[in-house]
């Protein structure tokens, strides 16, 4: 079959439409603010082997880590119409627990599924030790009930039983049912979509076409490393403590530009830790694909051929590819943005006007839960907050902005003090954060929360002790701060802490700024 460039340029589209239309549909209907309002969630459509075809623009950190967990799914069943995969473990292409992905097969007309399509959506509790299911864990066992795949739904029904036990083991039952709801609905939409398109091209003109995108998104991510000069690169960085007594745990890079080829060697990273900052190899995967794909200034399809001329090289056991049982709450949110520090910080080297200063370097991760005495219910809250972008050789960098792993949007005032007995007593910009250079780096936010009802609080930080870096001249920007205030009395936290609040205790949360590119006189 020959390719024909106006229906390449419809099917590009198409696939990504409807995965972003997923998306819209899983936003519009769940019912958390993480997912609703902070858009917390990917979806993607895959071909029959598993391979990504298109991902939405929606989550860095789900790029390279889906897949995985889409074929984890395929290897465990066999699909019938209308079945539907639910699973969070880590260590079969998850992230952390709280990430639960759901997927559907399509077929159409055989037995034999033709696509998949798939969600991933963080659900603001899944169990565990602490509310919000992001604790300072020693173990996963602490951090939520572990979901192998599973058949949540066979033929379109949903199997009840294993939806009772799945919200038995939840703090907040309803809002979990909701959101799996959405979920269900979201993968319900790709599928429509999917067959609508088998039906007007049919099933070997369609499959042509996404195995034709793979290819050619593999070819314009070649063209774009051969851009690169061939040569050995190397940046290292550290995380700032596991909040186990672990600290300054480092994270090494070693990265060989080949042709159109590149390996990404993490190899001299330092062993895995008591703490939750382990990451598994799908958030590393992901963290590099990231990376890569940034660089590709085409506009292509994001999918399995942007993986395919990368090489990453990992030890089992350390920071960058943790084994099971380690804790892996944190590695998702926090590891995941310092491997993106340490592999820009390994290209600035090579291509210096395409890479920006450090970021914030950290998601500023917040789990709030207790009982609401407003309405005598059970509440359990989540949210990452923004801070500042790097500079780059170019502009300033953004301020107040979620960057690089994390993709989402902030939580409205409005919707967080509807939603929990919480009062946001301060959100600003966090002025001169940013550190100085050619181009400043942007800078950070203050969100101060005052707490109407009791409740428990962690805190998953980072870039409270080590400054986001600067480049080519640039100074650091300014590292975050968490602030206790009680009685008029303020309490300097550590950027990894677990507390029991009382009702109008506040939480002062001051993000970190982006580095400054280029020198600037004193």
């Amino acid at each position: 079959m020959n390719v024909n460039p106006v229906l390449l340029e419809i099917f590009k589209n198409r696939f990504s439409s409807i995965a972003e239309e997923m998306g819209v549909t899983l936003n519009r209907t769940a019912f958390s603010p993480n997912i609703k309002e902070r858009r917390d969630f990917s979806c993607a459509v895959f071909d029959r082997s598993g391979d990504m075809i298109a991902q939405a623009a929606h989550i860095p950190v789900h790029l390279g880590s889906m897949p995985l967990s889409v074929k984890a799914a395929i290897e465990a069943f066999t699909f019938a119409e209308g079945d539907m995969v639910i699973l969070n473990d880590p260590f079969k292409g998850g992230t952390h627990l709280p990430d639960i992905t759901i997927v559907s097969s399509v077929s159409y007309g055989i037995d034999a599924p033709l696509f998949y399509v798939a969600n991933r959506a963080h659900h603001a509790d899944v169990g565990g030790m602490s509310s919000g299911s992001m604790p300072l864990s020693s173990s996963i066992f602490q951090e939520g009930i572990i979901i192998p795949p599973l058949k949540i739904l066979k033929q379109g029904r949903i199997d009840e039983q294993i939806m009772k036990f799945i919200l038995n083991n939840v703090r907040t039952p309803f809002e979990r049912q909701g959101d799996f709801s959405a979920q269900i609905m979201a993968n319900i939409t790709g599928t429509q979509r999917i067959k609508a398109l088998i039906g007007k091209y049919g099933r070997e003109c369609v499959d042509y076409y996404a195995q034709f995108l793979i290819d050619y998104s593999e070819k314009i991510t070649r063209k774009t490393i051969l851009e690169i000069p061939d040569g050995r690169y190397e940046f290292e960085d550290f995380l700032e403590d596991d909040g186990h007594g672990n600290e300054n745990i480092k994270i090494k890079v070693c990265i060989t530009v080949n042709g159109d080829n590149i390996i990404i060697d993490f190899t001299e990273s330092d062993l895995q830790v008591i703490g939750s900052v382990n990451a598994v190899y799908a958030i590393t995967l992901s963290a590099v694909l990231y990376v890569i794909r940034s660089f590709v200034e085409e506009d292509i399809p994001t999918n399995a051929g942007c993986f395919k001329p990368i090489r990453i090289k990992t030890l089992p056991g350390s920071i960058v590819d943790a084994q099971f049982p380690a804790a892996v709450a944190g590695g998702n949110v926090e590891t995941s943005q310092r491997i993106v520090d340490v592999v820009l910080g390994a290209f600035s080297q090579a291509i210096p006007s395409r890479v920006p200063a450090a970021g914030q370097g950290t998601m500023n991760n917040i789990a709030i839960g207790g009982i609401d005495q407003r309405k005598g219910i059970a509440f359990a809250y989540y949210e990452t907050i923004a801070g500042g972008m790097g500079a780059t050789a170019e502009n300033p960098g953004e301020s107040a902005v979620h960057s690089h792993m994390t993709n989402t949007l902030n939580t409205p005032i409005e919707a967080l003090e509807y939603g929990y007995p919480l009062m946001v007593t301060e959100y600003s910009i966090r002025r001169g954060s940013g550190g100085k250079g050619l181009f400043n780096g942007g800078d950070g936010i203050v969100r101060e929360i005052k707490f109407l009802s009791d409740a428990e609080v962690t805190v998953l930080s980072e870039r409270r002790k080590n400054l986001p870096y600067g480049l080519f001249g640039g100074r650091p920007g300014q590292t975050g701060k968490n602030i206790l205030i009680r009685h008029e009395k303020r309490e300097e936290k550590p950027g990894k802490f677990h507390v029991n609040l009382k009702e109008n205790d506040v939480l002062r949360i001051e993000t970190p700024g982006g580095g400054g590119y280029g020198g600037v006189k004193d």
